[in-house]
């Protein structure tokens, strides 16, 4: 019977993600996801080869793949943030970090593990520190996905986290027992890491759109000026219906009003008390409630022109709203519709 290693079986799944965000979002939006979760697959394949068949050779490839992985995870995810091009550290960053290891593996390899530990922590306190900044700071995110896509960086954060964790076991178990479970802990647990990388990578890529100003944290007292931008916005909105756009951020919204997009997002947190993907929901839930009202709309077809691309975000936001599933409010709207009609008589 063959065997195939669990590693390969990560790695199918891993290409089938691929796919799905290629066909679903495009090579040129997502390339930096692309790769990373290419390189989550390649890496998976090595894992299989190397302790799955015993490709011994492998064991000098598999780390130089590490230290390429928390770069690119940072890049990928910061390209939400912003379209600045990055510095020449960052551009130099992933080959760095594999000219790093390659020396340690050649010169020191004892310190090997340790440099890599702290390479998967260091980068997970970067995207840590991104994601602090909340949805509203994932600017080139589509606004209906950016809760996802905010969810999906933290999830990176603590796999690169899990990725460190598992080094330092896999140290411990050679130090104690000469490496006697490393077979299972690398081909078993780091396979964890890199499917739970690679599905945070589809999430916030199928969120990814265009450009954007990196937004900042708010005060808390609003001003007259924001309540002055939030009427402008409002009107905007009510009048041209931009919310219908399923492809809408924070930076096409910030140029239809005319401002920074850190100022709007500011102004909406201090007078509405809610990020800029929230504000933009209340108004779809808002169009849906009232194309529900037409005879003949069903539930899907208002969610799609109401701006929603997602059947459990809309679900999700509409229960925020409303405090109901899209059926029982249907049914209780025409409760009253009917109870309106009887004391009409």
């Amino acid at each position: 019977m063959l065997f195939v290693p669990l590693p390969f079986v990560n790695a199918l799944l891993l290409a089938l993600v691929f796919v799905f965000l290629k066909k679903s979002n495009g090579a040129t939006a997502t390339r930096a996801f692309l790769m990373l979760i290419a390189l989550c697959c390649l890496q998976s394949i090595v894992l299989g080869l190397r302790w799955g068949y015993n490709v011994d050779a492998l064991r000098f490839v598999q780390p130089l793949l590490a230290a390429l992985l928390p770069p690119l995870a940072y890049e990928s995810f910061r390209g939400l943030v912003d379209q600045a091009a990055p510095g020449r550290f960052r551009l130099a960053a992933a080959p760095l970090a594999a000219l790093v290891i390659l020396g340690l593996m050649l010169a020191a390899p004892i310190l090997l593990d340790s440099a890599l530990v702290l390479l998967f922590l260091a980068y997970a306190v970067a995207l840590a520190r991104i994601a602090w900044r909340g949805p509203d700071g994932l600017g080139l995110a589509r606004l209906d996905e950016a809760a996802a896509a905010h969810r999906a960086l933290w999830l990176a954060a603590f796999c690169l986290c899990l990725s460190a964790l598992f080094d330092l076991v896999i140290l411990f178990d050679f130090e104690r027992s000469g490496g006697s479970h490393a077979a299972i802990l690398v081909s078993n647990a780091n396979i964890v890491s890199l499917l739970l990388i690679g599905l945070a990578a589809r999430t916030a890529g199928h969120a990814q759109t265009e450009t954007n100003t990196e937004p900042e944290p708010a005060p808390q007292t609003a001003t007259s000026e924001d309540a002055e931008i939030v009427a402008r916005v409002d009107a905007l909105m009510t009048a041209q219906h931009l919310h219908r756009d399923d492809t809408l951020n924070l930076s096409r919204l910030a140029r239809r009003a005319g401002l920074p997009a850190r100022q709007l997002s500011q102004a909406i947190n201090r007078v509405c008390d809610m990020n800029v993907s929230r504000y933009v929901n209340d108004f779809r839930i808002k169009d849906v409630c009232t194309l529900l009202r037409q005879d003949g709309i069903t539930v899907t077809e208002a969610m799609y022109r109401a701006g929603f691309s997602t059947k459990s975000n809309f679900n999700r936001e509409f229960l925020r709203v409303t405090g109901m599933t899209p059926d029982q409010w249907r049914k209780a709207e025409s409760r009253d519709l009917e109870q309106k009609d009887r004391m009409a008589r």
